[in-house]
């Protein structure tokens, strides 16, 4: 149950902002550096260490089971494309992963290593961690889920102002916090554009603290003020988002029906409503577990898995 608020002097003044860039380098200007170290990070949670060759042939045998005859940057870029980059003849292994975990669980892990994901999964199926290439062992279990073991992208467009529910995944307070600090949540509501799964819950999203007062003498507020950048799209689209009028509407109504004291715009609870609210005159404190709504701030053309 939530914990209500003694509202009696409680002031609202938790202050959000969009930014619209995405959080990613685009491939093009990748170089082939930055593209095997996102492979690495993809795969096994971190940069791998060792020159070039001796680090494209490890994920080369890991994820194929055994090294091609390709020249170095060729190497690189094709095994960039393999797990990052989707299209609809090709989806990424990491598009099928998501895929693959949401269809068992309903719900996607994309801030863990792939590996450590694929393990899971097939620990669940079988009690037992499966040995050889990881891309035999993702289209294995692919083949339990979608028909021939095959999955279908489908593009389509997210409209600009679709609501994305989130919630956040770390303590945020104006006495620990300090300016330009990242702030990690999570999608916590799968989004559908035209019955395609185009957003996955537990897809991750990402901001950054943009400014920080404290409370001070004569009843003066603190703030806190966060930049809302983007969430992960379910082909690793990067979806930019910020808190507008439609996103604080449908968080008040979300406050409202959960039987939560409203003063002014938002309630926070301890186990979370929404992040964001203090006392007059007191420290703004949002605990992981607060709950939100977002916008996509344009029009963004995506991948998406059908599931409705």
């Amino acid at each position: 149950m939530l914990r209500k608020l003694f509202v009696s002097t409680l002031v609202f003044v938790f202050l959000f902002s969009a930014l619209a860039s995405a959080n990613a380098i685009p491939a093009e200007g990748m170089t082939s550096q930055d593209k095997l170290s996102a492979a690495e990070t993809f795969v096994y949670g971190t940069v791998q260490t060792g020159s070039l060759m001796e680090r494209i042939n490890k994920i080369q045998k890991d994820m194929y089971g055994k090294t091609t005859n390709d020249p170095l940057m060729q190497k690189i870029d094709k095994m960039y494309a393999y797990a990052k980059i989707t299209s609809l003849e090709a989806p990424a292994f990491s598009f099928q992963l998501n895929a693959l975990e949401w269809s068992f669980n309903h719900t996607i892990s994309s801030d863990r290593p792939a590996k450590i994901r694929l393990e899971d999964v097939e620990h669940t199926v079988s009690g037992n961690v499966v040995q050889g290439a990881l891309d035999d062992r993702l289209h294995s279990l692919l083949k339990l889920s979608y028909s021939a073991g095959r999955v279908e992208a489908i593009g389509t467009s997210i409209p600009k102002d679709s609501l994305v529910k989130i919630k956040m995944t770390q303590a945020l307070s104006n006495k620990t916090n300090r300016v330009g600090d990242k702030v990690v949540f999570q999608v916590n509501e799968d989004v559908y554009a035209g019955g395609v799964l185009v957003i996955a819950k537990g897809a991750v999203g990402t901001g950054k603290i943009s400014k920080v007062e404290q409370a001070r003498n004569f009843g003066r507020d603190a703030e806190l003020k966060i930049d809302f950048e983007s969430v992960e799209g379910f082909d690793g689209t990067m979806v930019p988002v910020f808190l507008g009028d439609k996103a604080k509407k449908e968080t008040l109504s979300m406050a409202k029906a959960a039987g939560a004291s409203v003063a002014g715009m938002i309630v926070l609870g301890p186990i979370g409503i929404v992040g964001g609210a203090f006392v007059h005159g007191k420290d703004i404190t949002v605990p992981p577990g607060a709950e939100m709504y977002v916008q996509t701030t344009n029009d963004i053309d995506i991948y998406g898995i059908q599931s409705k």
